[in-house]
């Protein structure tokens, strides 16, 4: 088969198209003839620096198309089967072995392209705002890095929910392109403190929950606008940023919680990640839910999509297609 790999972790341009040996799945693994790869900020930060689990390696979490093969062991999909998967490494290839407590079906009338996007993206998004920030109606939430792939998704769900929603990115036009998705106010960072901005939208007050996938300066910053009793969940690191030691000292006089999180520790101690991102597959089959795309590149030019993704231009997701 042909996949994106590289030898060694870098920029963008040690990614090669190559050919490599297909992979063999276990009795409880389905193998998947890949039609799109959605890339994730974490599969750039993996190339970046993440471990190399063989050589060459096989970067990427996520991918959807169809069941070519079934294990011995596999019960919940059979040869044909439209899936989505997700995993640690891997995605970057025309065949994708993977474990089927980590695949889902894809609906009819939702594409490849768009399934590719959803897992990682509407499971995190989920957790962030229900299950660890316990996000309520009538609650302000405030989501950074919004106009990226989890980011869109959390605007989606929180505003389903009832929540009031405030979003930050790096200009006002994509602010702008972010309000249809259920943004209440937009805040650009470039221009202005995102915490006298918060501050001043909710009089005073802070948000509710903060959902931050920057992390290093922006997370700390985050704690200089929460609200009393406010949960602020930090997950990823889009910033790209040194890990810094957070204070947070201010928190416990106003009672307020930090959370981190990854959604692939949920998904291995617990069923219920997995029932969330099923539903939310049919809520977007059935139109209650969307998912963004920006642009798709072929599999061999894997290295202008990440370098695309690396340039912050995006807004949603970046699909490659085998």
């Amino acid at each position: 088969m042909k996949a994106a790999v590289y030898y060694e972790n870098g920029g963008p341009h040690v990614l090669r198209y190559e050919d490599v040996p297909d992979p063999v799945i276990t009795a409880d693994e389905v193998l998947i003839r890949v039609s799109a790869i959605g890339v994730q900020g974490g599969d750039v930060l993996n190339r970046q620096g993440g471990e190399l689990t063989a050589t060459p390696h096989i970067v990427g979490y996520q991918c959807a198309g169809t069941v070519e093969a079934i294990g011995a062991n596999v019960t919940k999909f059979q040869l044909g089967d439209r899936v989505v998967s997700l995993g640690l490494n891997g995605s970057h290839a025309e065949l994708r072995a993977a474990h089927e407590s980590f695949c889902w079906e894809v609906p009819d009338g939702v594409s490849f392209a768009a399934a590719a996007s959803v897992p990682t993206e509407f499971g995190t998004a989920h957790d962030c705002l229900f299950e660890f920030g316990r996000l309520t109606a009538g609650e302000t939430v405030l989501i950074h890095a919004a106009a990226s792939g989890v980011g869109i998704a959390t605007i989606q769900l929180a505003h389903r929910a009832g929540a009031r929603v405030l979003a930050t990115a790096s200009s006002d036009e994509r602010l702008e392109r972010l309000r249809p998705f259920g943004m209440d106010d937009g805040i650009n960072y470039a221009d202005v403190d995102f915490v006298d901005a918060v501050r001043n939208l909710t009089g005073g007050r802070g948000a509710d929950v903060i959902v931050d996938a920057v992390g290093g300066v922006t997370l700390q910053k985050s704690l200089h606008c929460l609200a009393y009793r406010g949960r602020v969940v930090n997950f990823g690191n889009a910033g790209r940023g040194e890990s810094a030691v957070l204070d947070i000292s201010t928190m416990s006089g106003n009672n307020q919680s930090f959370s981190t999180y990854f959604l692939g520790a949920e998904l291995f101690m617990s069923p219920r990640p997995y029932e969330v991102i099923a539903q939310v597959l049919r809520d977007i089959a059935d139109g209650e839910l969307q998912v963004v795309l920006d642009r798709e590149f072929p599999l061999e030019r894997a290295d202008d999509a990440h370098e695309y993704i690396e340039s912050r231009q995006a807004l949603g997701r970046v699909v490659l297609v085998p």
